[in-house]
């Protein structure tokens, strides 16, 4: 019997491709497989075994920890799609520097015009672009400790907010859901034509793992990052949501808990959100669990006609299929709330694009170790860090277009299967 888990010592496994992207290393010319780069960049996970499950673990990140200071500048973008029309905030990482703004999270003031008329640069500093979790923002802890050893490694870096989260204001009546990949798309845009020498990269977390790996497969070969992470991504909705309802802790403290941060979110924007004739608000104040919230306010916002038709179309467990650019998962096998059962395992064996590194422990964004760190911190910034610093990105695009992905099963006929087909068609007005 194996009782390394008594220790904190967790099992490390990946899922690949039998022949994984090969990408040219440019520092010597050789090449390397996308499954040996981030095999090369985990480190063996070892945690703090008082916290020996995916509970303890998620419950840790209400305790509060060692305060990481990034500081931020924000700038308020006006949706370029009249289709999703209304505001978003962008938090760019900046030096530290004096003075504070309390309509803002801590650490965070407003760009003034002129500093950001500035902003142009040819540089080619390394750029990451950030998506946060449910109803979080630029402030949260776990995405902090991967901007800092980043930052300090020359990176610039971003945080596209959620519309209405990290106290920014909603301007109408179109919220975010699990597949808004309409505000990343255009900060993307943004940010090659503002800074053209740049190599641009993602991160997403949990919901925003979902949105992110939606847009890069959306995208496909057309998209602008070079590579990305995307750690404790729910991956299947549906699955997740029945799964949170077949237990209490899960309906009672998880489901319950997030619930009412959405439900929070809804009261300090409730007056723009009220206007949208969709939305009964009295029925949001009354939910009690995060389907029931999903039932009757994003079905409703976006036309689906039930959670479960929602949870369908916005997972991104498909959108893993039609990804073009080198992607690394990380999840953890114990997290309560992107369960094992919803993790696309097969889908990554299907992909020369994308490893998955799942651990035995870890919980829901946590992986906390003895010492107060996070040990998904490490694969995170070791991987980005390889790819802008050894990897000839000029190549990526060419060698990206020559493989294929393999989703039709021999002697099945002649359909083909599209993992970017959605049910819910959103018709573009821009």
């Amino acid at each position: 019997m194996d009782l390394s888990w008594l220790l904190g010592h967790a099992r490390t496994s990946f899922y690949h491709h039998p022949n994984s992207l090969s990408l040219k290393n440019d520092k010597n010319g050789t090449s390397q497989t996308i499954e040996e780069i981030c095999r090369s960049v985990t480190p063996a996970c070892c945690l703090n075994p008082f916290l020996f499950n995916g509970h303890l673990q998620t419950f840790w990140t209400a305790v509060k920890s060692r305060d990481i200071p990034i500081y931020y500048k924000r700038r308020v973008f006006d949706a370029e799609d009249s289709t999703f029309a209304g505001t978003f905030a962008v938090d760019f990482v900046v030096p530290p520097y004096e003075g504070t703004d309390e309509s803002l999270p801590p650490r965070t003031t407003f760009y003034k015009e002129a500093e950001f008329e500035d902003i142009v640069s040819d540089d080619s500093k390394p750029m990451l672009v950030t998506l946060h979790g449910l109803s979080g923002g630029s402030h949260e802890i776990y995405l902090r400790h991967v901007l800092e050893p980043l930052f300090k490694d020359g990176w610039e870096a971003c945080v596209v907010n959620s519309r209405g989260c990290a106290m920014s204001k909603i301007t109408s009546g179109v919220l975010y859901n699990a597949r808004s990949t309409w505000d990343v798309r255009q900060v993307v845009k943004w940010l090659r034509k503002t800074f053209p020498n740049r190599p641009l990269f993602g991160i997403g977390y949990s919901l925003g793992a979902n949105i992110l790996t939606n847009y890069i497969g959306e995208e496909g070969s057309k998209c602008l990052l070079k590579a990305a992470v995307v750690c404790s991504n729910p991956w299947n909705f549906e699955v997740g949501a029945l799964a949170l309802q077949r237990s209490w802790l899960g309906l009672e403290v998880y489901s319950k808990v997030m619930a009412g941060n959405l439900k929070k979110l809804v009261e300090t924007h409730v007056a723009e959100i009220a206007k949208n004739p969709r939305v009964d608000v009295d029925k949001v104040r009354q939910v009690k669990y995060l389907h029931e919230f999903d039932r009757v306010l994003q079905g409703p916002t976006w036309g689906y006609p039930t959670e479960g038709a929602y949870y369908r179309d916005a997972s991104s467990s498909d959108s893993l299929l039609a990804v073009r650019i080198p992607l690394f998962a990380i999840n953890a096998e114990d997290d309560p709330l992107a369960v094992k059962e919803g993790i696309p395992f097969i889908e990554f064996q299907q992909t020369p694009f994308a490893v998955l590194c799942t651990t035995s422990l870890g919980g829901h964004l946590s992986w906390f170790e003895s010492g107060g760190g996070r040990w998904f911190t490490k694969p995170a910034t070791q991987f980005l860090m390889k790819m802008a610093r050894e990897i000839d990105l000029s190549s990526l695009e060419s060698v990206s277009a020559g493989v294929q992905v393999e989703v039709a099963q021999e002697g099945k006929g002649t359909g083909s299967f599209d993992p970017m087909r959605r049910k819910l068609q959103i018709q573009s007005r821009a």
